[in-house]
């Protein structure tokens, strides 16, 4: 990419030097500029297409189905569905932000295509629904922006980082959020079910689809075909990249008995309720206002790495806004400081706990980090959080492993309840990005085959 630069820029000077009217320097300009832009870009380290909060002030970022506030950020191309992106800048004076899409592969690495080839309009737009707080102890602006809109649609179907930043400095960014979009035109028979594997029958979900193709133009979709397997709607732990087992009759089935087709079923989440700062709902042990914030002290957690069982209805580790004390939770609702306690005799060696879930991107950082008090013997984090309903579970993360566990103190059912997403992938071989032709969401409750 440098290297393009310096040749575009090359051609500008000498371009500029051999120019003896106005005339030509304005043709050149007018066709030359444009494709410079296409060319920069943005900071597209790959690092920064995934799900990433930059600025420490920016809190509750949520990126949904617009009306379906518990939904996943995948929509169907040329539909009407519509995202909606909602965060709050934590701050007395509000900021002008603009953002763009960065079309990518199945992998999550930039597409080998220009951004008009995958965008229709204007490729950079300002945000423009901002509102202050209303009564609040913290001050902050909440933003939103829906789209498409007028002012920008898609062309093309894939993966896609929804890309944030402060005005004049696209190379630094606010926020990266992924979501996805998704032509409709394959047929997916999803099902979900015990693990017949003995070493993760009591432990597992095991899953099996199948592709109906019907319909659809595809050479060879042994090569040209991939799918994946998202539990929950995270990136971190999906199954990438699986090949059909059988195929035949335009139908590609994925059902072989191996590890690849399991994902541990991980417990129901954890949960406390905090849209109210004026009574204790199940699970907080004491509010306190201490000036100029309200701090709320949930109940000490138990450990459930022995223990059986037990379901209780939850949002699958995401969360939603609402608050007993206002009209619009949007901005009425306040920023409390939450105290997490959970009892243990020894520190876990070789790596740290986390206080995980959608709340923080499925991160792990400062902001959600326990530490260890020996004398009282237990981990301790405190976040500050908007008020709402929160799922969240204990997470332990190894000491140089990017992969996080949370069998410790939370434990493995067969039976617990998980959403399971398939998308399908196709590379045309003549063309230079993935589309996904196809996608299925299902549920485990009450359809697990036992």
């Amino acid at each position: 990419m440098p290297n393009m630069m310096q040749y575009f820029c090359t051609i500008f000077v000498n371009n500029l030097l051999k120019a003896h009217t106005m005339r030509k320097i304005l043709i050149f300009v007018i066709l030359i500029l444009p494709g410079i832009a296409l060319a920069s870009g943005y900071n597209t380290d790959p690092d920064n297409n995934t799900n990433r909060i930059y600025d420490e002030r920016i809190k509750t970022l949520l990126l949904t189905k617009e009306g379906w506030n518990l939904s996943y950020p995948i929509i169907k191309l040329n539909s009407e569905e519509k995202l909606i992106l909602q965060f709050d800048l934590l701050d007395d004076q509000n900021e002008t932000y603009y953002y763009t899409f960065i079309h990518c592969d199945k992998d999550w690495n930039r597409s080998d295509i220009f951004t008009n080839e995958y965008l229709e309009g204007f490729p950079d737009n300002p945000i423009e629904e901002c509102q202050p707080s209303f009564n609040t102890t913290v001050k902050y602006f909440h933003y939103s922006l829906v789209f498409p809109n007028d002012r920008i649609s898609f062309l093309l179907s894939g993966n896609y980082i929804l890309y944030v930043y402060p005005d004049g400095d696209p190379d630094n960014p606010l926020l990266t959020q992924r979501f996805v979009i998704t032509e409709g035109l394959a047929g997916i028979n999803l099902r979900v079910y015990r693990p017949l594997i003995p070493a993760f029958n009591n432990t597992g979900q095991q899953f099996e689809f199948t592709v109906n193709l019907t319909g659809i133009s595809i050479t060879d979709p042994v090569r040209n075909i991939y799918c994946s397997v998202l539990q929950n709607g995270l990136w971190s732990n999906a199954k990438k990249n699986l090949k059909p087992d059988f195929i035949g009759n335009n139908q590609l089935k994925f059902n072989s008995i191996s590890e690849k087709n399991i994902f541990n079923a991980g417990n129901e989440f954890r949960y406390f309720d905090i849209k109210s700062i004026r009574y204790q709902s199940e699970f907080i042990r004491r509010i306190d206002y201490m000036a100029p914030n309200y701090h709320i002290y949930l109940v000490p957690s138990e450990s459930r790495e022995y223990k059986p069982y037990f379901y209780w209805q939850d949002f699958n580790g995401r969360y939603y806004i609402a608050s007993d004390e206002g009209r619009d939770p949007e901005t009425d609702a306040d920023y409390v400081y939450v105290y997490f306690t959970l009892p243990s005799k020894y520190m876990i060696a070789n790596g740290n706990m986390y206080v995980s879930g959608s709340f923080n991107n499925w991160n792990f950082n400062e902001n959600n980090i326990m530490s260890f008090n020996p004398r009282d013997g237990q981990y301790e984090c405190t976040i500050l959080l908007k008020q709402g309903w929160y799922n969240y579970e204990y997470v332990f993360l190894k000491e140089g492993n990017a992969e996080s566990m949370a069998t410790v103190f939370e434990s493995n059912h067969f039976e617990t309840e998980n959403d399971y997403t398939v998308l399908v992938y196709y590379r045309n071989p003549y063309e230079r990005y993935d589309r996904v032709i196809g996608n299925a969401i299902a549920n485990t409750n009450n359809r697990i085959s036992y």
